[in-house]
């Protein structure tokens, strides 16, 4: 692994050099196991600790097939779907990895009993495949999540829809928290040239889902002037979302639950800003019971906030908690966009609110090709930017994880792979220099 550091640092090596280096038989990894999927069994899910569960052991680097590329990862991030794999909900990934092994000879890789996990990278691509012809070893590149076959026309049109459409690193094995990994070639992005390493690896999987959740044809449409309510304005998803909204001339009604938090909307230029906490909002009575009573509370706080006007979307991934509420303040044909359910994936609300004015539930899941290249373009432009809060060492992954289960962090939670230190990558300065308060928003809050 030292040659391979030693050849990215190095301002003078060349896709030669790369395609001469030794790739090593094993790495280090995060990993969860096979025979600890129950390790957890009767406890609630907050007190499932993902430092009990993730190992960071060396594994074997798998083998290299056709249409895919083998990546040095320098730094990688945790999304919530890491705190899932983490303490085994709703299910065990593993399920996943069999069900992909089963479908070729080559997928069989992936069914092992560890799963290699994380969905974002920023690195240096080490080899190609046969019949890789966009990308050379020496390549700085990022890693969108989306894993596809493609045997289908279903997928042709967008291939979000196509059957074997899966997340790499959550779906698959030899994810991104690693010192190497193994994704289709189709995966790879430019990597903004202005961001360090661990910088252009935060936005990846919730830059991208934001963006086909919002501005997408395949999610919300939204539009200048919009009113647009964003749940957990200033978390991973929420950050983005918040960006678009202002970027794209509409207005966020930020919700979040702290002060600190508030502060970092309103630094984002949000106006309308909601702490949920302070403000006491309760949606449900009790396990079983919403209360439309603070439903209404919520919808005449909006409408203070937006001079009269209902929301026009609604940019919902708490789920269960939250959900009857969403749909009560859309406004008659309006839309609510979902795109998870960290509270619970049993949703409730009052179907009247929904049929009777015309309002819209859109299911919106990752990005398709298209909107995850348009979704970085943004970001190597300038126009979005990262919002990382803290950085890990590749040891402490499983911390990592913790502080995004119990949202104890801020936007993005970097984690160090192969880079030895913070700050490194940085290729365009004049550009990073006309947007570094925007880029250190988050860790200075």
């Amino acid at each position: 692994m030292k040659e391979i550091l030693d050849a990215i640092s190095s301002a003078d090596a060349t896709p030669a050099d790369f395609a001469a280096l030794a790739v090593p038989e094993s790495y280090r990894a995060v990993t969860v196991h096979k025979d600890e999927t129950e390790m957890f069994a009767g406890l609630p899910t907050r007190e499932k600790d993902p430092r009990k569960s993730l190992h960071i052991e060396d594994v074997a680097v798998p083998e290299l097939g056709p249409g895919e590329a083998l990546v040095a990862v320098m730094a990688s991030s945790v999304n919530y779907n890491s705190v899932w794999t983490s303490i085994f909900e709703p299910l065990s990934t593993f399920g996943f990895l069999e069900r992909y092994g089963r479908v070729s000879e080559l997928t069989r890789r992936h069914d092992l009993p560890y799963h290699v996990i994380g969905s974002d990278l920023a690195g240096v691509v080490l080899r190609t495949g046969p019949g890789v012809n966009a990308w050379k070893p020496g390549d700085e590149v990022v890693a969108h999540c989306l894993s596809v076959e493609l045997e289908s026309s279903d997928g042709h049109n967008d291939t979000m829809l196509d059957p074997e459409q899966r997340i790499w690193g959550f779906e698959t094995n030899f994810g991104g928290l690693a010192e190497l990994a193994l994704v289709k070639s189709n995966q790879l992005m430019p990597k903004p040239a202005h961001l360090s390493w661990e910088e252009a690896a935060a936005p990846g999987l919730v830059n991208s889902t934001a963006y086909r959740q919002l501005v997408s044809r395949n999610g919300a449409r939204m539009k200048q002037g919009d009113n647009v309510l964003i749940w957990g304005a200033s978390g991973g998803l929420g950050s983005y979302a918040t960006q678009f909204a202002l970027a794209g001339g509409a207005n966020p009604i930020c919700v979040v639950s702290s002060p600190k938090k508030a502060e970092i909307c309103r630094a984002m230029g949000a106006e309308a800003v909601i702490d949920r906490n302070a403000e006491e909002y309760r949606f449900w009575k009790d396990e079983r019971n919403q209360d439309p009573r603070e439903w209404k509370r919520f919808g005449a706080r909006i409408r203070e906030l937006t001079g009269g006007e209902d929301v026009d979307i609604v940019f919902e991934h708490p789920g269960r908690e939250t959900f009857g509420a969403s749909v009560y303040v859309t406004r008659k044909g309006g839309t609510i966009v979902t795109c998870a359910s960290t509270s619970g994936y049993q949703h409730e609300y009052d179907n009247r609110y929904l049929w009777m004015s015309l309002k819209r539930i859109i299911g919106s899941h990752f990005a398709n090709y298209r909107e995850a290249w348009e979704a970085n373009r943004l970001i190597a432009k300038g126009k979005i930017h990262p919002t990382l809060s803290k950085v890990y060492p590749l040891a402490e992954t499983g911390q990592a994880a913790h502080d995004v289960h119990r949202n104890v962090h801020q936007g993005k939670v970097g984690v160090l792979c192969l880079a030895p230190d913070e700050g490194l990558g940085v290729r365009d300065e004049e550009l990073r220099s006309r947007h570094l308060d925007a880029i250190n928003r988050f860790r200075n809050v």
